[in-house]
């Protein structure tokens, strides 16, 4: 569930994102620029989050980063001017790095529990959750409630369920099983095991390259439907509509593929599709061909998340939490890469041209799919190998 509240709430206050600009009177560069803000200021959120479980466990910097969420969001929501609004969406950064940290370590303690992969299932719930909060902001837009209201009831009911939710969090034990594709576990770790680099950088490669493709959709793809196949404000929504209702559907048969065919062809797969999609987009010549690509964008690329935290949790026995913590660090590389460049690049350009860069990371994805192979404990692990900081 927490996963769900956490793609609840970020999806609300991205949705609300054109009324938080007509408020203050900002442009499209200056929301993105927010945006970047945030998406920065939350790699300190996520070392946060490292520092508080490896003191208490992940369960404190879940509820911890939901209270810091909570609280940026209500000041963000009666901010009386744009530099009190600007403060709260930068505390809401540090709230959304140790929460995205902390659900993943609490997923990869439960996977390892389970002894199957389980994560694709957890970010179903993420995408659903952000389905939510997108039909939350159209149904009280539609009912002429407000911003005020609409903020004020949503974070009131994330609160409440996070609340009701605590006592049930997952309390990590040195004792749980490990995955199939595991072969270490929590009592076999050396007493100061260390993160290979290589393979680190390998995953965090991934993971920036999968954000850069689900931020350059969830930033531009409304756009793209209006500037290059001229689609109605209405039909341009629908694109980001596919792109999530795609992403549920990978994420709900995800765990599945993986148990059959294993990480590295699920990924292989889920970038090839991608690459399908994405070139769709770039040709495009109509609306439904755009449509189309976008939906079959997510029906591939989504899946990568998981997969990442799922092979980072096995880098480095007994040190899971810190490894998750630190590769969540280039999902908002991956956020600023998709906002910002590909941003950049459609203002020199056009958004034509632009979204050849998500194609392009979708096939160094497809290049980086030996990186999620199982990695068995040797000597080289704890002595002698090359380390992340």
């Amino acid at each position: 569930m927490a996963f769900g509240l956490q793609g609840f709430t970020l999806s609300m206050l991205l949705t609300l994102l054109p009324q938080f600009r007509d408020r203050y009177g900002l442009d499209d560069a200056a929301i993105v620029g927010v945006v970047v803000l945030a998406s920065v200021i939350a790699g300190a959120g996520s070392l946060l989050a490292e520092a508080l479980a490896a003191r208490t466990d992940s369960r404190a910097a879940l509820r911890t980063g939901f209270a810091v969420i909570v609280a940026a969001v209500l000041a963000v929501t009666v901010a009386p001017g744009l530099i009190v609004f600007i403060a709260g969406f930068a505390v809401y950064g540090v709230g959304l790095g140790m929460v995205d940290a902390a659900t993943n370590m609490q997923g990869v303690s439960l996977q390892h529990r389970a002894g199957r992969f389980i994560m694709s299932s957890f970010y179903a719930a993420w995408s659903v959750g952000a389905i939510g909060g997108a039909l939350w902001v159209a149904a009280f837009s539609g009912l002429d409630l407000g911003l005020h209201v609409t903020l004020f009831v949503g974070i009131g009911l994330v609160a409440l369920a996070a609340v009701a939710v605590s006592p049930r969090l997952f309390r990590p034990t040195d004792g749980a099983a490990p995955t199939k594709n595991d072969t270490t576990t929590e009592n076999d770790a050396p007493a100061h095991p260390r993160i290979p680099l290589w393979p680190f950088l390998a995953l965090g490669s991934a993971m920036a390259l999968f954000y850069g493709i689900d931020f350059a959709v969830g930033n531009w793809s409304a756009l793209f439907m209006t500037d290059v196949v001229l689609a109605s404000s209405g039909t341009a929504a629908l694109a980001m509509a596919a792109y999530q209702v795609a992403a549920l559907l990978s994420r709900l048969t995800g765990d599945l593929w993986v148990r059959r065919f294993r990480e590295i062809a699920v990924v292989r797969a889920g970038a090839a599709v991608a690459i399908v999609g994405l070139a769709l987009v770039v040709s495009a010549q109509s609306i439904p061909m755009a449509l189309a690509g976008f939906l079959i964008v997510g029906l591939g690329a989504p899946l990568v998340a998981p997969l990442c935290f799922g092979a980072a949790g096995r880098l480095a026995p007994g040190q899971a939490d810190a490894v998750i913590a630190r590769i969540n660090l280039f999902n908002y590389a991956g956020t600023i890469i998709g906002g910002g460049i590909v941003g950049g690049v459609a203002a020199l350009s056009n958004l034509r041209a632009a979204f050849v860069l998500p194609l392009l990371f979708a096939v160094g994805l497809a290049a980086l799919a030996p990186a999620f192979r199982p990695r068995r404990r040797t000597a080289g692990t704890a002595q002698g190998t090359r380390t992340a900081p």
